[in-house]
């Protein structure tokens, strides 16, 4: 089985893009599963009904959140819908999953999203406390088990990696927009990868126009961020799993700029 994770969604402009490549990505790389993080669909800051049900057609299995979840109310139309998760770690009682799993082909495969808390901005509870107990609770539930965690701080994402190396089938990082090059199997067989990266404005700073972001930067004055346009890359990762033991056998990053 393989499963592609794919990087944040910015704006329409990395919807199309996603739309544009998948098609032949999946028969290529014959991907069975897809995950992609999409906070940022609705040009930059959470996404809306249409974006959901665009990213939809495109038959994609998990649709995860991160920082930007409550960005757009149009969210909360379809915030029970079983593809759609938001971070697991957020307030106990807030609407929406955490994680949940999903049958394919006689496979149980569960998907989960946490947030970080270094430079989030976000209140959360500790992602490392809150993995533990959904562990706890799809024990001998679920064949294998993906984590997307949504962080800022580099070693706040390694140190996840090598907590749950071993008792999860992979780990990928998303929200910096960057694609990292350490994709890897962990000593104890989790894949882990820092950051997917995003699919969108590839002349951009992370995704945002370019003389807006300098701005902002330049003279530290607010400055409205808006969706860059232009060329689109696509970021992912892919991950090759062993349908007999369930176990990673290689994981491969996806670089598109065409």
């Amino acid at each position: 089985m393989k499963v592609l994770a794919i990087g944040d969604l910015i704006g329409n402009a990395g919807i199309k893009k996603m739309k544009s490549v998948l098609g032949k990505l999946r028969e290529k790389e014959q991907i069975d599963f897809t995950i992609v993080n999409a906070e940022n669909s609705a040009e930059g800051m959470g996404i809306t009904k249409k974006n959901f049900e665009d990213i939809l057609e495109a038959n994609i299995d998990v649709i995860t959140m991160g920082n930007h979840t409550w960005g757009k109310k149009d969210i909360f139309q379809f915030i029970d819908h079983p593809k759609l998760l938001r971070p697991a770690n957020y307030a106990r009682g807030v609407v929406g999953k955490g994680y949940n799993i999903y049958n394919l082909n006689n496979k149980k495969i569960a998907v989960i999203n946490l947030i970080g808390r270094v430079d989030m901005g976000v209140l959360s509870e500790n992602p490392f406390i809150v993995i533990k107990d959904i562990l706890k609770e799809i024990n001998k539930k679920a064949d294998m088990i993906f984590l997307d965690f949504h962080a800022e701080a580099t070693a706040e994402k390694i140190a996840m990696g090598y907590f749950l190396d071993g008792k999860i089938t992979a780990m990928f990082g998303t929200h910096t927009h960057v694609q990292t090059a350490d994709e890897k199997i962990l000593p104890n067989g989790t894949a882990y990868i820092t950051d997917v990266g995003m699919t969108g404005p590839k002349y951009s700073v992370i995704g945002m126009d370019i003389e807006a972001s300098l701005k902002r930067f330049e003279t530290t004055l607010p400055e409205r961020y808006k969706i860059a346009t232009g060329e689109c890359i696509f970021n992912g990762v892919i991950f090759d799993i062993d349908d007999n033991t369930n176990k990673i056998k290689a994981i491969k990053r996806v670089l598109n700029t065409m």
